[in-house]
């Protein structure tokens, strides 16, 4: 009779050790990618994460098919192993193909039509950074991807509303580097967690006949896109200040 032979009794391919290998290597390449992007290389730590993203995807889909090969069944616990070394990197490479959803933007304002400017920034970010400058293309990209950022109009008192929008940036973590009450301006930095960018924000207080209006303006330092970040982040400052 027969047996089928297992992995007890038969050397292991070359090819499931290696896969083993470039998976791990791969694995130890993201959280080197995220360290040379705070060591302020973000160019290159980008390029480090996203090979290493695209790495792990295709070791990924290979170790599944060697999985249903016959000729490796004594090893699909092994293959199994490594599958999971690279499936992280793989499911970061999704993210980062949904990507393609947001335009390639990096300055997002709640007034495309007079975007609260910034005072302090400029001295805050390093000659590297981009532009402060407004953008109208730019601005048709943000008028087309968010069209629910807006104005927040509220009755409330300007005292009290400045006030309320400086205790909201602080809880938020945003380190905050220019409060001007007069001119109603309070420019911030906010620091991604796992990369470190640096994004500016500036939001501007103002009075009208019914109360006052609050604006923000968030802009990343580097990068072309910043895969709506920008947007999200002024949307959690409105509705947490909305529920205050």
């Amino acid at each position: 009779m027969s047996q089928t032979p297992d992995a007890t009794n038969q050397r292991r391919p070359a090819l499931v050790n290696w896969l083993g290998y470039l998976a791990l290597t791969l694995l130890l390449a993201l959280p080197a990618a995220v360290l040379t992007v705070r060591a302020g290389a973000w160019q290159q730590g980008l390029l480090i994460y996203a090979i290493a993203c695209a790495g792990a995807a295709i070791l990924l889909l290979l170790a599944v098919l060697l999985m249903l090969l016959p000729r490796f069944a004594p090893w699909r616990k092994a293959l199994g192993g490594r599958a999971l070394l690279a499936l992280p990197g793989a499911l970061l490479l999704l993210s980062l193909l949904g990507a393609g959803q947001y335009p390639r933007i990096h300055d997002i304002s709640t007034d495309l039509q007079d975007p609260p400017a910034f005072t302090a920034a400029p001295q805050q970010r390093g000659p590297g950074s981009n532009s402060l400058d407004t953008d109208p293309a730019t601005v048709a990209l943000q008028a087309q991807a968010y069209p629910d950022l807006q104005t927040l109009r509220t009755t409330m008192e300007y005292g009290e509303l400045f006030d309320k929008a400086v205790r909201v940036a602080s809880d938020m973590g945003w380190d905050i580097y220019l409060q001007d009450r007069n001119a109603g301006v309070i420019e911030a930095v906010d620091t991604t967690a796992v990369m470190g960018f640096k994004d500016d924000i500036v939001i501007r207080v103002r009075t009208n006949a019914e109360g006052a209006l609050v604006d923000l303006r968030s802009v990343s330092r580097v990068g072309v896109g910043d895969l709506g970040a920008n947007a999200k982040r002024i949307n959690a400052f409105l509705a947490s200040l909305q529920q205050r």
